[in-house]
Protein backbone atom coordinates (compact mmCIF):
# COMPACT_ATOMS: atom_id res chain seq x y z
CA UNK A 1 0.00 0.00 0.00
CA UNK A 2 1.42 3.30 -0.65
CA UNK A 3 0.82 6.63 1.33
CA UNK A 4 -1.69 7.90 -0.36
CA UNK A 5 -3.51 4.49 0.15
CA UNK A 6 -2.65 4.19 3.82
CA UNK A 7 -3.97 8.17 4.18
CA UNK A 8 -7.30 6.80 2.75
CA UNK A 9 -7.20 4.06 4.73
CA UNK A 10 -6.63 5.58 7.98
CA UNK A 11 -6.96 9.58 7.42
CA UNK A 12 -5.11 12.04 6.70
CA UNK A 13 -2.27 12.78 8.58
CA UNK A 14 -1.13 12.79 11.84
CA UNK A 15 -4.33 14.49 14.03
CA UNK A 16 -6.22 12.75 11.59
CA UNK A 17 -5.29 9.07 12.43
CA UNK A 18 -4.65 9.88 16.30
CA UNK A 19 -7.95 11.33 17.01
CA UNK A 20 -9.90 8.72 14.86
CA UNK A 21 -7.48 5.83 17.16
CA UNK A 22 -8.78 7.58 20.52
CA UNK A 23 -12.48 7.72 19.36
CA UNK A 24 -12.58 4.05 18.45
CA UNK A 25 -10.58 3.58 21.62
CA UNK A 26 -13.39 5.53 23.44
CA UNK A 27 -16.05 3.44 21.96
CA UNK A 28 -14.17 0.41 23.21
CA UNK A 29 -14.05 1.18 26.28
CA UNK A 30 -17.47 2.52 27.04
CA UNK A 31 -18.89 -1.25 25.99
CA UNK A 32 12.30 -3.01 2.91
CA UNK A 33 14.22 0.30 4.43
CA UNK A 34 13.60 3.38 3.06
CA UNK A 35 15.88 6.71 2.88
CA UNK A 36 16.38 8.52 6.77
CA UNK A 37 14.32 11.71 7.13
CA UNK A 38 16.74 13.68 9.23
CA UNK A 39 17.11 17.15 10.61
CA UNK A 40 18.12 19.94 7.67
CA UNK A 41 20.45 21.22 9.77
CA UNK A 42 22.25 19.50 12.13
CA UNK A 43 21.21 18.51 15.78
CA UNK A 44 20.90 20.13 19.07
CA UNK A 45 23.27 19.34 21.05
CA UNK A 46 21.97 17.80 24.68
CA UNK A 47 20.44 14.80 26.65
CA UNK A 48 19.02 12.36 24.20
CA UNK A 49 15.85 11.03 26.57
CA UNK A 50 14.95 7.56 25.89
CA UNK A 51 11.67 6.47 26.92
CA UNK A 52 10.79 3.10 27.57
CA UNK A 53 8.82 0.10 29.61
CA UNK A 54 10.71 -1.78 32.58
CA UNK A 55 13.68 -3.42 31.88
CA UNK A 56 12.75 -7.08 33.05
CA UNK A 57 16.28 -7.21 34.26
CA UNK A 58 15.81 -5.45 37.21
CA UNK A 59 17.64 -1.74 38.89
CA UNK A 60 20.33 -0.87 36.53
CA UNK A 61 19.80 -3.82 34.58
CA UNK A 62 21.34 -4.31 30.80
CA UNK A 63 19.29 -1.73 29.11
CA UNK A 64 20.95 1.26 31.48
CA UNK A 65 24.42 0.06 31.01
CA UNK A 66 24.38 -0.55 27.49
CA UNK A 67 22.77 3.51 27.92
CA UNK A 68 26.13 4.50 30.24
CA UNK A 69 27.87 2.59 27.85
CA UNK A 70 27.52 4.87 25.10
CA UNK A 71 27.26 7.44 27.54
CA UNK A 72 30.84 6.78 28.84
CA UNK A 73 32.17 6.71 25.28
CA UNK A 74 30.32 10.19 24.38
CA UNK A 75 32.42 11.43 27.22
CA UNK A 76 35.49 10.43 25.75
CA UNK A 77 34.88 11.61 22.56
CA UNK A 78 33.61 15.12 23.68
CA UNK A 79 30.69 15.62 21.89
CA UNK A 80 28.05 16.75 24.60
CA UNK A 81 25.64 14.02 23.77
CA UNK A 82 24.81 12.17 26.28
CA UNK A 83 21.35 9.98 26.99
CA UNK A 84 19.05 9.07 29.63
CA UNK A 85 16.84 6.20 30.16
CA UNK A 86 12.94 7.64 31.44
CA UNK A 87 11.32 4.26 32.00
CA UNK A 88 7.52 4.50 32.04
CA UNK A 89 5.06 3.06 34.95
CA UNK A 90 2.16 0.73 34.72
CA UNK A 91 1.17 -1.76 32.19
CA UNK A 92 1.98 -1.86 28.63
CA UNK A 93 -1.49 -0.65 27.58
CA UNK A 94 -1.09 2.18 30.07
CA UNK A 95 2.44 2.70 28.37
CA UNK A 96 1.19 3.09 24.91
CA UNK A 97 -1.42 5.16 26.13
CA UNK A 98 1.35 7.16 27.66
CA UNK A 99 3.43 7.57 24.33
CA UNK A 100 0.51 8.23 22.46
CA UNK A 101 -0.23 11.34 24.45
CA UNK A 102 2.95 12.94 25.25
CA UNK A 103 3.95 13.03 21.49
CA UNK A 104 0.92 14.12 20.13
CA UNK A 105 0.84 16.83 22.71
CA UNK A 106 4.34 17.69 22.55
CA UNK A 107 4.45 17.16 26.50
CA UNK A 108 7.52 14.82 27.12
CA UNK A 109 10.62 16.03 25.15
CA UNK A 110 11.40 12.07 23.82
CA UNK A 111 13.86 11.58 21.43
CA UNK A 112 13.88 7.67 21.04
CA UNK A 113 11.10 5.40 22.13
CA UNK A 114 11.03 1.59 22.75
CA UNK A 115 7.89 0.38 21.02
CA UNK A 116 6.18 -2.98 21.95
CA UNK A 117 6.21 -4.48 17.78
CA UNK A 118 2.72 -4.25 17.84
CA UNK A 119 2.76 -0.68 18.27
CA UNK A 120 4.84 0.15 15.57
CA UNK A 121 2.34 0.65 12.21
CA UNK A 122 0.38 2.76 14.81
CA UNK A 123 2.77 5.06 15.73
CA UNK A 124 4.42 5.25 12.11
CA UNK A 125 1.18 5.95 10.07
CA UNK A 126 0.24 8.74 13.04
CA UNK A 127 3.60 10.65 11.88
CA UNK A 128 5.06 10.09 15.56
CA UNK A 129 7.99 8.46 14.53
CA UNK A 130 10.32 9.04 11.49
CA UNK A 131 11.79 6.69 9.06
CA UNK A 132 15.28 5.27 9.83
CA UNK A 133 18.15 3.96 7.43
CA UNK A 134 17.40 0.41 5.85
CA UNK A 135 20.73 -0.77 6.65
CA UNK A 136 19.60 -1.13 10.52
CA UNK A 137 17.99 -4.15 9.25
CA UNK A 138 20.75 -5.96 8.01
CA UNK A 139 21.13 -9.60 7.46
CA UNK A 140 21.73 -10.36 10.56
CA UNK A 141 18.78 -9.67 12.35
CA UNK A 142 16.40 -12.58 12.18
CA UNK A 143 13.71 -12.32 9.98
CA UNK A 144 10.64 -13.16 11.49
CA UNK A 145 12.34 -9.98 13.84
CA UNK A 146 12.76 -7.55 11.10
CA UNK A 147 9.99 -7.50 9.45
CA UNK A 148 8.05 -6.27 12.93
CA UNK A 149 10.15 -2.91 12.58
CA UNK A 150 8.64 -2.06 9.03
CA UNK A 151 5.46 -0.58 7.86
CA UNK A 152 4.41 0.28 4.82
CA UNK A 153 7.42 0.17 2.79
CA UNK A 154 9.66 2.08 5.06
CA UNK A 155 11.69 1.34 8.27
CA UNK A 156 10.60 2.85 11.19
CA UNK A 157 12.33 0.99 14.07
CA UNK A 158 15.24 -1.12 14.79
CA UNK A 159 14.36 -4.32 16.68
CA UNK A 160 16.11 -4.00 20.59
CA UNK A 161 15.05 -7.13 22.24
CA UNK A 162 12.57 -9.79 20.96
CA UNK A 163 10.53 -12.19 23.04
CA UNK A 164 8.00 -15.40 22.02
CA UNK A 165 6.14 -17.88 24.08
CA UNK A 166 7.91 -20.68 25.81
CA UNK A 167 6.46 -23.71 27.57
CA UNK A 168 8.95 -24.13 30.85
CA UNK A 169 8.26 -27.17 32.38
CA UNK A 170 8.62 -29.10 35.95
CA UNK A 171 10.92 -31.92 35.42
CA UNK A 172 11.36 -33.31 38.87
CA UNK A 173 7.32 -33.53 38.77
CA UNK A 174 7.47 -35.95 35.76
CA UNK A 175 10.28 -38.37 36.58
CA UNK A 176 8.45 -38.50 40.51
CA UNK A 177 5.12 -40.10 38.71
CA UNK A 178 7.36 -42.45 36.31
CA UNK A 179 6.53 -40.47 33.13
CA UNK A 180 7.43 -42.00 29.99
CA UNK A 181 9.35 -38.17 28.65
CA UNK A 182 10.94 -36.17 31.31
CA UNK A 183 13.05 -34.54 28.37
CA UNK A 184 10.97 -31.96 26.38
CA UNK A 185 13.33 -30.17 24.85
CA UNK A 186 13.42 -31.30 21.47
CA UNK A 187 9.16 -30.59 21.59
CA UNK A 188 6.10 -31.87 22.31
CA UNK A 189 2.71 -31.57 21.05
CA UNK A 190 -0.74 -30.63 22.91
CA UNK A 191 -1.59 -34.12 22.61
CA UNK A 192 1.35 -35.51 24.58
CA UNK A 193 1.21 -32.13 27.30
CA UNK A 194 -2.24 -33.74 28.14
CA UNK A 195 -1.21 -37.15 28.76
CA UNK A 196 1.49 -36.12 30.72
CA UNK A 197 -0.89 -33.77 33.12
CA UNK A 198 -3.28 -37.15 32.73
CA UNK A 199 -0.16 -38.97 34.44
CA UNK A 200 0.33 -36.28 37.12
CA UNK A 201 -3.37 -36.23 37.76
CA UNK A 202 -3.64 -40.14 38.33
CA UNK A 203 -0.85 -40.21 40.05
CA UNK A 204 -0.62 -40.72 43.78
CA UNK A 205 3.26 -39.82 43.69
CA UNK A 206 2.10 -35.98 42.44
CA UNK A 207 3.29 -33.87 44.88
CA UNK A 208 1.30 -32.45 47.58
CA UNK A 209 1.10 -28.86 46.31
CA UNK A 210 0.08 -29.77 42.34
CA UNK A 211 -3.24 -28.81 40.83
CA UNK A 212 -3.46 -28.95 37.35
CA UNK A 213 -1.09 -29.50 34.51
CA UNK A 214 -0.32 -25.93 33.00
CA UNK A 215 -1.02 -22.36 33.46
CA UNK A 216 -0.92 -19.68 31.23
CA UNK A 217 -2.26 -15.68 30.68
CA UNK A 218 -5.80 -15.41 30.40
CA UNK A 219 -6.40 -12.65 31.84
CA UNK A 220 -8.29 -9.48 30.40
CA UNK A 221 -5.30 -7.74 28.97
CA UNK A 222 -3.14 -8.34 26.21
CA UNK A 223 -2.04 -11.55 27.30
CA UNK A 224 -5.27 -13.40 26.48
CA UNK A 225 -4.76 -11.87 22.92
CA UNK A 226 -1.76 -13.70 23.25
CA UNK A 227 -2.58 -16.72 23.94
CA UNK A 228 -5.81 -16.74 21.48
CA UNK A 229 -3.25 -15.81 18.46
CA UNK A 230 -0.82 -18.83 19.13
CA UNK A 231 -3.91 -21.44 20.00
CA UNK A 232 -5.86 -19.94 16.57
CA UNK A 233 -2.38 -19.72 14.53
CA UNK A 234 -2.38 -23.42 15.76
CA UNK A 235 -5.59 -24.92 15.06
CA UNK A 236 -5.65 -22.77 11.32
CA UNK A 237 -2.97 -23.74 8.34
CA UNK A 238 -1.37 -19.39 7.49
CA UNK A 239 -3.94 -17.86 9.50
CA UNK A 240 -3.99 -14.41 9.75
CA UNK A 241 -6.84 -11.63 11.49
CA UNK A 242 -5.23 -8.83 8.92
CA UNK A 243 -3.28 -8.97 6.11
CA UNK A 244 0.13 -6.85 5.26
CA UNK A 245 -2.09 -3.51 4.91
CA UNK A 246 -3.84 -3.99 8.49
CA UNK A 247 -7.58 -4.90 6.94
CA UNK A 248 -9.33 -7.75 8.40
CA UNK A 249 -9.37 -11.14 6.47
CA UNK A 250 -10.65 -14.00 9.26
CA UNK A 251 -13.64 -15.61 7.98
CA UNK A 252 -16.22 -17.23 10.82
CA UNK A 253 -15.18 -20.34 9.94
CA UNK A 254 -11.58 -20.04 10.74
CA UNK A 255 -12.82 -18.22 14.19
CA UNK A 256 -14.46 -21.58 14.86
CA UNK A 257 -11.74 -23.48 14.90
CA UNK A 258 -9.39 -20.95 16.52
CA UNK A 259 -11.63 -21.01 19.30
CA UNK A 260 -12.54 -24.30 19.37
CA UNK A 261 -8.46 -24.64 20.23
CA UNK A 262 -8.35 -22.05 22.85
CA UNK A 263 -11.30 -23.69 24.57
CA UNK A 264 -9.26 -26.98 24.42
CA UNK A 265 -6.42 -25.05 26.04
CA UNK A 266 -7.78 -23.28 28.75
CA UNK A 267 -10.73 -25.15 30.02
CA UNK A 268 -10.41 -27.83 32.64
CA UNK A 269 -9.55 -30.48 33.29
CA UNK A 270 -5.74 -29.81 32.52
CA UNK A 271 -5.59 -25.40 33.26
CA UNK A 272 -5.07 -23.91 36.42
CA UNK A 273 -8.47 -22.42 37.16
CA UNK A 274 -6.94 -19.37 38.50
CA UNK A 275 -5.06 -19.00 34.63
CA UNK A 276 -8.40 -17.27 33.86
CA UNK A 277 -7.83 -14.25 35.49
CA UNK A 278 -3.73 -14.83 35.50
CA UNK A 279 -0.87 -11.77 34.46
CA UNK A 280 2.48 -12.83 33.76
CA UNK A 281 3.43 -12.31 37.51
CA UNK A 282 0.17 -14.32 38.70
CA UNK A 283 0.79 -17.41 36.51
CA UNK A 284 4.51 -17.51 37.49
CA UNK A 285 3.94 -17.38 40.63
CA UNK A 286 1.23 -20.31 40.94
CA UNK A 287 3.90 -22.62 38.66
CA UNK A 288 6.64 -21.52 41.15
CA UNK A 289 4.68 -22.40 44.22
CA UNK A 290 4.56 -25.52 42.78
CA UNK A 291 1.03 -25.33 41.81
CA UNK A 292 1.34 -26.90 38.13
CA UNK A 293 3.96 -28.53 36.47
CA UNK A 294 4.00 -26.32 32.71
CA UNK A 295 3.97 -22.73 32.31
CA UNK A 296 3.59 -20.82 28.96
CA UNK A 297 5.89 -17.51 29.59
CA UNK A 298 8.70 -15.32 28.16
CA UNK A 299 11.97 -15.60 27.99
CA UNK A 300 12.70 -13.50 31.07
CA UNK A 301 11.18 -16.08 32.89
CA UNK A 302 14.37 -18.17 32.22
CA UNK A 303 16.72 -16.27 34.61
CA UNK A 304 14.55 -15.28 37.13
CA UNK A 305 12.89 -18.21 37.73
CA UNK A 306 16.36 -20.18 37.91
CA UNK A 307 17.23 -17.76 40.71
CA UNK A 308 14.57 -20.42 43.39
CA UNK A 309 14.14 -23.62 41.06
CA UNK A 310 17.49 -25.56 42.85
CA UNK A 311 19.30 -27.66 39.91
CA UNK A 312 17.19 -30.15 38.03
CA UNK A 313 13.66 -28.46 39.24
CA UNK A 314 13.19 -26.59 36.28
CA UNK A 315 13.36 -27.00 31.76
CA UNK A 316 12.02 -25.21 29.31
CA UNK A 317 11.32 -26.52 25.80
CA UNK A 318 9.51 -25.05 22.43
CA UNK A 319 5.24 -24.18 22.99
CA UNK A 320 3.48 -26.41 21.60
CA UNK A 321 2.14 -25.26 18.18
CA UNK A 322 2.72 -21.73 17.32
CA UNK A 323 4.12 -19.39 19.49
CA UNK A 324 3.67 -15.41 19.04
CA UNK A 325 6.69 -13.28 18.54
CA UNK A 326 6.78 -10.11 21.19
CA UNK A 327 9.89 -7.50 21.85
CA UNK A 328 10.22 -4.08 21.90
CA UNK A 329 12.05 -1.59 18.64
CA UNK A 330 13.53 1.94 18.42
CA UNK A 331 12.19 4.30 17.09
CA UNK A 332 12.83 8.23 16.79
CA UNK A 333 10.43 10.96 17.64
CA UNK A 334 9.00 12.81 14.36
CA UNK A 335 9.62 16.14 16.42
CA UNK A 336 13.22 14.91 17.88
CA UNK A 337 15.81 17.63 17.23
CA UNK A 338 18.02 15.03 18.35
CA UNK A 339 17.20 12.95 15.31
CA UNK A 340 20.89 11.79 13.53
CA UNK A 341 23.02 11.51 17.19
CA UNK A 342 19.51 9.71 18.47
CA UNK A 343 20.20 7.39 15.28
CA UNK A 344 23.29 6.74 16.16
CA UNK A 345 22.18 5.63 19.66
CA UNK A 346 19.84 3.33 18.35
CA UNK A 347 22.64 1.91 16.41
CA UNK A 348 25.09 1.38 18.96
CA UNK A 349 22.37 -0.13 21.25
CA UNK A 350 21.49 -2.54 18.76
CA UNK A 351 24.75 -3.81 17.37
CA UNK A 352 26.05 -7.07 17.83
CA UNK A 353 27.93 -6.61 20.86
CA UNK A 354 24.80 -4.86 22.31
CA UNK A 355 22.16 -7.94 21.24
CA UNK A 356 24.47 -10.06 23.12
CA UNK A 357 24.75 -8.22 26.29
CA UNK A 358 20.85 -8.85 25.94
CA UNK A 359 20.94 -12.09 25.24
CA UNK A 360 23.22 -12.36 28.43
CA UNK A 361 21.52 -10.88 30.49
CA UNK A 362 17.98 -12.72 29.72
CA UNK A 363 16.58 -11.00 26.71
CA UNK A 364 16.05 -12.30 23.40
CA UNK A 365 18.20 -10.90 21.14
CA UNK A 366 17.29 -9.85 17.85
CA UNK A 367 20.84 -10.80 15.93
CA UNK A 368 21.92 -14.31 14.91
CA UNK A 369 25.46 -13.36 15.63
CA UNK A 370 24.34 -13.09 19.45
CA UNK A 371 23.84 -16.77 19.31
CA UNK A 372 25.70 -18.70 16.76
CA UNK A 373 28.78 -16.44 16.78
CA UNK A 374 31.25 -17.24 19.48
CA UNK A 375 33.29 -14.00 18.21
CA UNK A 376 30.84 -11.73 19.23
CA UNK A 377 31.00 -10.86 23.08
CA UNK A 378 28.84 -8.44 25.09
CA UNK A 379 30.32 -4.89 25.64
CA UNK A 380 30.56 -5.70 29.57
CA UNK A 381 33.15 -8.91 29.16
CA UNK A 382 36.35 -8.34 29.85
CA UNK A 383 39.73 -9.55 28.18
CA UNK A 384 40.10 -12.81 30.36
CA UNK A 385 36.65 -13.73 28.38
CA UNK A 386 34.68 -13.66 31.47
CA UNK A 387 31.33 -11.43 31.57
CA UNK A 388 32.34 -8.39 34.30
CA UNK A 389 29.19 -5.77 34.87
CA UNK A 390 29.02 -1.95 34.18
CA UNK A 391 30.21 0.62 36.87
CA UNK A 392 26.47 0.78 37.75
CA UNK A 393 26.03 -2.85 38.13
CA UNK A 394 25.80 -4.55 41.41
CA UNK A 395 28.44 -7.02 42.55
CA UNK A 396 25.82 -8.88 44.55
CA UNK A 397 23.08 -9.10 41.82
CA UNK A 398 26.02 -10.48 39.21
CA UNK A 399 27.04 -13.21 42.12
CA UNK A 400 24.06 -14.65 42.11
CA UNK A 401 22.64 -14.77 39.01
CA UNK A 402 22.16 -18.71 38.90
CA UNK A 403 20.69 -18.63 35.40
CA UNK A 404 22.48 -21.58 33.43
CA UNK A 405 25.01 -20.78 30.91
CA UNK A 406 26.71 -21.96 28.16
CA UNK A 407 31.07 -22.51 27.60
CA UNK A 408 30.42 -18.87 26.03
CA UNK A 409 28.20 -17.92 29.01
CA UNK A 410 25.18 -17.34 26.86
CA UNK A 411 22.20 -18.60 28.54
CA UNK A 412 21.85 -22.30 28.33
CA UNK A 413 18.90 -22.83 26.47
CA UNK A 414 19.67 -19.56 23.83
CA UNK A 415 20.87 -21.21 20.83
CA UNK A 416 18.80 -24.54 20.81
CA UNK A 417 15.59 -23.36 21.73
CA UNK A 418 15.20 -19.77 21.83
CA UNK A 419 16.26 -19.35 18.48
CA UNK A 420 14.54 -21.54 16.57
CA UNK A 421 11.60 -20.59 18.24
CA UNK A 422 12.43 -16.69 17.35
CA UNK A 423 12.70 -17.88 13.49
CA UNK A 424 9.17 -20.19 13.91
CA UNK A 425 7.35 -17.30 15.86
CA UNK A 426 3.77 -16.00 14.55
CA UNK A 427 3.28 -12.30 14.49
CA UNK A 428 -0.07 -10.41 16.16
CA UNK A 429 -1.88 -8.81 13.34
CA UNK A 430 -0.21 -5.35 12.11
CA UNK A 431 -2.74 -2.51 12.04
CA UNK A 432 -2.47 1.03 13.18
CA UNK A 433 -5.84 0.05 15.17
CA UNK A 434 -3.80 -2.43 17.02
CA UNK A 435 -4.83 -0.89 20.65
CA UNK A 436 -8.52 -0.78 19.52
CA UNK A 437 -8.15 -4.44 18.38
CA UNK A 438 -6.84 -5.88 20.97
CA UNK A 439 -9.19 -4.28 23.19
CA UNK A 440 -12.16 -5.45 21.69
CA UNK A 441 -10.37 -8.91 21.26
CA UNK A 442 -9.85 -9.31 24.60
CA UNK A 443 -12.88 -8.64 25.45
CA UNK A 444 -14.77 -10.42 23.38
CA UNK A 445 -12.96 -13.32 23.99
CA UNK A 446 -14.29 -13.21 27.63
CA UNK A 447 -17.52 -15.24 27.50
CA UNK A 448 -15.20 -18.45 26.75
CA UNK A 449 -13.67 -17.83 30.15
CA UNK A 450 -17.14 -17.89 32.36
CA UNK A 451 -18.63 -20.38 34.02
CA UNK A 452 -21.36 -20.97 30.90
CA UNK A 453 -19.69 -20.18 27.43
CA UNK A 454 -21.49 -19.90 24.58
CA UNK A 455 -20.50 -22.14 21.69
CA UNK A 456 -17.67 -21.75 19.83
CA UNK A 457 -19.88 -21.17 16.53
CA UNK A 458 -21.82 -18.08 18.01
CA UNK A 459 -18.68 -16.97 19.90
CA UNK A 460 -17.19 -16.94 16.46
CA UNK A 461 -20.17 -15.17 15.30
CA UNK A 462 -19.78 -12.44 17.27
CA UNK A 463 -16.19 -12.17 17.69
CA UNK A 464 -16.02 -11.31 13.41
CA UNK A 465 -18.64 -8.64 13.80
CA UNK A 466 -16.71 -6.72 16.14
CA UNK A 467 -13.58 -6.82 14.10
CA UNK A 468 -15.50 -5.91 11.28
CA UNK A 469 -16.54 -2.89 13.23
CA UNK A 470 -13.45 -1.61 14.44
CA UNK A 471 -10.80 -2.77 10.92
CA UNK A 472 -10.86 -2.19 7.54
CA UNK A 473 -12.22 -4.48 5.60
CA UNK A 474 -9.81 -7.12 3.29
Amino acid sequence: MNGRGARALYGTGRGALVGALVLVLSAVAACGGGAPVLPPSGDTPGVIVVASGRDVTGKDGVRQQLIDAWNAEQERRGTNYSARLVELPGSADEQRSQLLGALQSGSAEYDVVNLDVTWVPEFAAAGLIRPLPGDLLDKDVIGSVASTAKWDGEVYAAPFNSDVGLLFYRPDYLKRVGAQRTDLGRGVTWPELRALSDTLDDSEERPARYEKGWTTQLGPYEGRTVNAVEAFASAVPDFALTDDEGRYTASVEELTDGLAELRARSQAPYTLPGAKKSDETASMTDFADGRTAFLRQWPYAYRTLHQSFPAGRLAVAPLPGKAVLGGQNLAVTDDSKRGRTATDLIRFLTDQRSERCLLDGGFAATRRSAYEADDVTCRFTGPSGTATPSPTASASAESADRMPRDAQGRPRYARGILLPALRRAVQRPRTPLYGAFTQTFATELGPLFTDAPPTDAALARSLDKALRDILPDG
